[in-house]
């Protein structure tokens, strides 16, 4: 198993249908090395390894072991991803879907969809044929290097610690 995929659905609420999708698409590809935070999923995954929760020194490891990164539209995945150069798939969490409070993740993802390494999905077909996509041309991908200061990303995890 040559690649790895990590799954990041954050700590604050369950995103089953990704959780769901992402191992339905694992117990397809069994050549694939999967692993999910998964949070307060009600879903239980069959065919992936994964924890509910990881520290951050878990997650980073996970993280820059991965080919990878399928994610909710966090803005530290996003951020994080950016930064190392990581390929990110991002499914954003819909309100009319009772995921999330209302439809921000879906405002960030669309901001963020323009970036050579981001792929935005809505649905679990596009979600698979992103996944197919990524594995099939990893490493050609580029994008200019995002900066990002450390008083931004401070700022960001304040935000996220006092939610």
């Amino acid at each position: 198993m040559s690649a790895m995929i990590f799954v990041s659905v954050g700590t604050q609420l369950p995103f089953d249908r990704l959780i769901s999708a992402m191992d339905q698409w694992s117990g397809n590809h069994p050549d694939y090395s999967v692993f999910a935070q998964i949070g307060e999923s009600q879903y239980a995954p069959k065919n992936m390894a994964f924890e509910k929760n990881l520290s951050i020194s878990e997650y980073t490891d996970c993280f820059n072991k991965a080919s990878l990164v399928v994610s909710h539209a966090g803005m530290g995945t996003i951020i994080t991803a950016l930064e190392s150069q990581k390929p990110l798939i991002i499914m954003p969490r819909e309100f009319s879907r009772s995921e999330h409070r209302n439809d921000h993740q879906v405002a960030t993802a669309e901001k963020f969809s323009h970036f050579d390494l981001i792929d935005v999905v809505e649905d679990t077909a596009s979600l698979f044929d992103a996944i197919d996509s990524a594995m099939k041309s990893a490493g050609e991908k580029t994008s200019p290097r995002l900066e990002v200061s450390g008083a931004l990303i401070q700022a960001i995890e304040s935000v996220i610690d006092s939610a």
